[in-house]
């Protein structure tokens, strides 16, 4: 079976060792779990296979049995599922073979990158330690000798200090290093197959261009066979040769990745695509025009420029951006306003105060929605938790619905009557929703405490809320384990609209969820702030999702606003190079594109660097 190899300069065929036939068969695998003394399906008659340095996407929603067909390769389901069918491995069956067998291979023949590497890796251990532990379990080496191949390890992953990172814990290194360092720990055995759950869904666009320019390079490498299970349809588009589409437990659609993204056969690949929010989708271009303007920029803008003159023109635009204000009318009173606001984190014990964020301009006028974008780091969220008073400002003035908040106390009375025009609809809402209490309650508890509404008028409030949020109304008495992840997060934002802010503070409140629920929440988030027209500071290192929502746009880096303007001026005609490159670093739900915006990032780095 001929296979396209989707890939950037010096990614063709030619440069990968010719295939070697099926490292992994999958053939009529069913999985079911036990609930209720009853055998529920999880995934149905699954066939398919993949080939040495091949990489074999498995896309669809949560619930669609991704995940849980790929955990039973390796026996690590629970002990209340069935499985049945047959797995081989290099023609070697899997589900027949002995526990201490079935160890043997893991990490061995097959390694897994898990989707989250801070619960993945042992805190109490350094990131040296759990390398050098997995090298000595599956090969008969000494202790310095696997520290050595630990440390080339470390360099391979391009880890920016290899003897650091030996040393280190893993909550020391950032995320992106921590998805570095498990990468690491997973290839120490040179296995035949990579099974990456989810391996970038947690990190920003240009940590996530990495990692995946650094899987790449490794599946050329090490031509292993690698099983890609995710969401993303940009990172599919970027790494993956073919596709198996999922729903409802069976592979509904299989093809290249040419095939599935340009000629999409089921109708659920096809609502699956349309759900992808992408850059060009906000005014109706498309990404070619996108990723053509980036080059131009490229080419007359970034040739020649030094690091003064960087230094220069990001001095340039912060002096700018005292005036360079919404395009809001300005006889309009600002819900939210900061001058020349710096926030830092406050001394604890040992540690010493930081100042995240230095020299804050931005202003948001009312039914405005703002789009705060940057890399994690950049004091995104700080400013979302000081424009709620969670967090002192230590100079600057800050105002919230016309209050200078920068000198309360966070237990102050005036404090307390402003946040009363502030919602905040936080990132993951099964652990800002109260699990001992009904959502009908989380909702009506802002209200009751604020004296807003009791009774049978709360009861009709809550139900309004849920109306507005689309929800039945028969859910308010439902715990929220009782909900999928979208519903949980309409429950957030129906609490926060709950006593009718001026201003919403949303804290990328949909990076956890799937694509199609993401459509459906950013749909449902568009129409209530057109209706109720609250302002909105929408905090999110998806450029995606902030052209589909901001009117206006702030750049962050390293606690300062580098660039902002509207939504056509940051997103078609950017000035900074920082935020050149992190547009270029935006997958793209196409392989053709997407190819091209890979090649255009290489050239921003490499002229920029």
């Amino acid at each position: 079976m001929s296979t396209q190899v989707i890939g950037g300069t010096g990614d063709s065929g030619m440069d990968r060792p010719a295939s070697q036939g099926p490292v992994l068969e999958v053939r009529n695998l069913c999985v079911d779990f036990g609930v209720d003394k009853k055998w529920v399906p999880a995934a149905i008659d699954l066939n398919y296979q993949v080939n040495a340095g091949e990489v074999l996407a498995i896309v669809g929603e949560s619930g669609s049995g991704k995940s849980a067909s790929s955990m039973s390769l390796l026996g690590l389901l629970p002990s209340n599922s069935r499985v049945t069918g047959d797995v081989l491995l290099n023609g070697k069956s899997v589900l027949t073979m002995s526990p201490a067998k079935l160890r043997q291979i893991r990490g061995n023949d097959v390694a897994v990158i898990f989707q989250e590497p801070m619960t993945a890796l042992n805190p109490v251990y350094t990131v040296g330690f759990q390398i050098v532990e997995t090298l000595r379990l599956h090969n008969e080496i000494s202790p310095d000798e696997a520290k050595q191949r630990a440390l080339r390890l470390l360099q391979m992953v391009e880890l920016p200090d290899p003897d650091k990172a030996f040393r280190s814990y893993p909550h020391q290194l950032s995320g992106g290093q921590r998805q570095r360092a498990m990468i690491a720990q997973s290839l120490s055995c040179d296995p035949k197959l990579l099974i990456a759950d989810e391996p970038t869904t947690a990190l920003d666009v240009t940590v996530q261009a990495e990692i995946l320019d650094l899987m790449r390079n490794l599946r050329n490498q090490l031509n292993s066979a690698i099983v890609l299970i995710t969401h993303d349809m940009g990172v599919v588009a970027d790494l993956a040769d073919r596709i198996a589409v999922m729903r409802q437990g069976r592979i509904v659609e299989t093809g290249t990745a040419d095939e599935i993204f340009n000629n999409p056969q089921h109708e659920y690949t096809k609502a699956l695509l349309a759900a992808v929010p992408h850059l060009g989708q906000g005014d109706g271009n498309d990404d070619v025009d996108i990723t053509a303007a980036l080059a131009a920029a490229t080419r007359t803008e970034l040739q020649s420029v030094d690091h003064d003159e960087l230094e220069r023109r990001e001095q340039e635009v912060l002096a700018q951006l005292a005036v360079d204000r919404s395009v809001a009318p300005p006889t309009a009173q600002p819900v939210l306003e900061l001058i020349d606001v710096a926030i830092e984190y406050p001394k604890q014990g040992r540690v010493p105060a930081f100042r995240a964020v230095e020299g804050a301009n931005l202003t948001v006028y009312p039914g405005q929605v703002i789009g705060l974008v940057g890399e994690s780091g950049s004091g995104k969220t700080t400013i979302g938790r000081a424009a709620v008073g969670l967090l002192p400002v230590a100079a600057g003035s800050l105002k919230v619905v016309g209050t200078d908040i920068s000198g309360f106390r966070p237990s102050s009375k005036e404090l307390g009557a402003v946040r009363r025009h502030v919602g905040m609809v936080f990132q993951d809402p099964s652990s800002s929703l109260n699990p001992r209490l009904p959502i009908g309650e989380s909702i009506g508890e802002p209200m009751f405490l604020a004296g807003e509404a009791k009774g049978g008028e709360l009861q009709k409030r809550i139900e309004t809320l849920l109306d507005q949020v689309e929800l039945p109304r028969s859910y308010r008495n439902r715990y929220p384990h009782e909900l999928s992840g979208g519903q949980k997060q309409r429950v957030g934002i129906a609490r926060a609209l709950s006593l009718r802010p001026k201003l919403m503070v949303a804290d990328e409140p949909t990076s956890a969820l799937d694509v199609s629920v993401q459509a459906k929440v950013l749909e449902l988030f568009q129409n209530l702030q057109r209706e109720l027209g609250f302002a909105c500071l929408f905090v999110t290192h998806d450029l995606a999702v902030v052209d589909v929502l901001a009117d206006y746009i702030c750049v962050m880096k390293r606690g300062r606003i580098v660039e902002q303007g509207s939504r056509d001026q940051i997103l078609r005609s950017p000035r900074d190079p920082y935020t050149q490159r992190l547009l270029a670093a935006v997958p793209l739900p196409d392989p053709t594109k997407q190819r091209e915006r890979r090649e255009l990032r290489a050239k921003l780095m490499a002229t920029t660097d």
